[in-house]
């Protein structure tokens, strides 16, 4: 199973450092099925991408909290086998919960498929967005509208080779 995990660059060059992605639980995202019920399509890839969209909104909130944290938002598509991530049944079609899934083990960095990260252009907006989230989930509508900036942002793929050029 494919799975999103979101970090900042701190967490990923502390994943590289350690060999692995940890310790457990981890917070992932995946295509689960309420997130196909919630998305209403049978399109693995843009299932995949709505996974992957979750994941990129939960590292902004990674960087919310983490003010010192360069502001790039981060995602590792990591590879595990089933059993290993586990959807909660009782979060139902909770909008903040789509596709979330909990990491019962470590995860060896190895698995990594690939690695999704801002580029430097976007740093502004992330910023931004970070700043303004608790305003944003509080309702105001300006907020959200400076968090939304972060999503016109696509993130870029990187080979799992290219970690270490982009913790530098």
């Amino acid at each position: 199973m494919r799975v999103y995990v979101p970090l900042t660059l701190t967490g990923l060059a502390e994943a590289h450092k350690e060999g692995e992605l940890g310790p457990a639980p981890l917070t992932a995202y995946a295509v689960t099925p309420v997130l196909r019920e919630w998305y209403v399509s049978d399109d693995i890839e843009e299932l995949e991408y709505a996974a992957l969209t979750r994941a990129a909104q939960a590292s902004l909130r990674l960087l919310a909290v983490s003010p010192q944290t360069q502001r790039r938002r981060v995602v590792v598509a990591v590879d595990v086998p089933d059993g290993q991530a586990v959807a909660d049944p009782d979060l139902g079609l909770d909008q903040s919960s789509l596709g979330e899934v909990r990491l019962t083990v470590p995860v060896p960095l190895a698995r990594a498929a690939a690695v999704h990260v801002d580029s430097a252009d976007a740093e502004p907006d992330v910023a931004a967005a970070a700043e303004a989230l608790g305003a944003a989930d509080l309702g105001d509508d300006d907020a959200q509208f400076t968090v939304d900036g972060a999503e016109d942002h696509e993130l870029m793929w990187y080979a799992t080779q290219e970690i270490p050029n982009l913790i530098e």
